[in-house]
């Protein structure tokens, strides 16, 4: 059996570990910067990632980036690759993916997501449960797209973004880095860098 620890341990990090787990994966336990106040699944603490004895602790165990924030998990990433530490494959085995799509490393495809032809998906992403990603679909890095959320045919997502829950990007949309769509936004225009919009159809708000 595959052994993997998760990097992370919170309400995410839950959905992860069963979809490992459903893998055939053996979780040996979690990296965190502190012992969990809430331990749920009795997972081992492994120390912080951040730690010179990080790679030792893992005993030959792959690793997955178990958090939801997009720029936490970006930190992770980099971390991983620069300790050259195998990333678990984390992919429900009720979701529906194209073999004619690309996944990155790192990427989390939960239940009930459909992935459909020529898609292309960065690393570190989460597909959350039931989102769906139509034909040529490019999502970027670390990417979070929310339960129920869809992208029509030819959508573009740029890296760190985060679409919210049942929100719907029309066709051929173009959305830009570190951009948040609400939940249960639709939405009808490209969005650049760095903005916040919300509503249906949607709208930019100032934080």
């Amino acid at each position: 059996m595959n052994r993997v620890a998760l990097i992370g341990y919170s309400g995410h990090s839950y959905v992860v570990a069963d979809i490992l787990e459903q893998a055939g994966y053996k979780i040996i336990g979690y990296f965190e910067k502190e012992i969990a106040g809430n331990n749920p699944l009795n997972l081992e603490y492994l120390g912080f990632e951040e730690d010179n004895d990080f790679v030792l602790k893992l005993k030959g165990a792959s690793v997955f980036p178990s958090v939801g924030n997009n720029d936490i998990r970006k930190r992770i990433m980099g971390l991983i690759s620069e300790r050259e530490v195998d990333i678990a494959f984390a992919v429900s085995k009720k979701a529906n993916i194209s073999k004619n799509s690309v996944i990155g490393q790192g990427t989390l495809i939960c239940q009930g997501v459909c992935i459909n032809p020529l898609s292309v998906i960065g690393k570190g992403v989460i597909l959350n449960t039931g989102s769906i990603i139509e034909h040529e679909c490019i999502v970027g890095d670390f990417v979070h797209i929310a339960p129920g959320a869809v992208l029509a045919g030819k959508v573009h997502i740029g890296e760190s973004s985060f679409i919210g829950a049942n929100s719907v990007i029309k066709q051929n949309i173009k959305i830009g880095n570190n951009v948040t769509i609400g939940a249960g936004a639709v939405v009808l225009q490209d969005i650049p860098d760095n903005e916040t919009w919300v509503g249906n159809p949607s709208k930019k708000i100032r934080l």
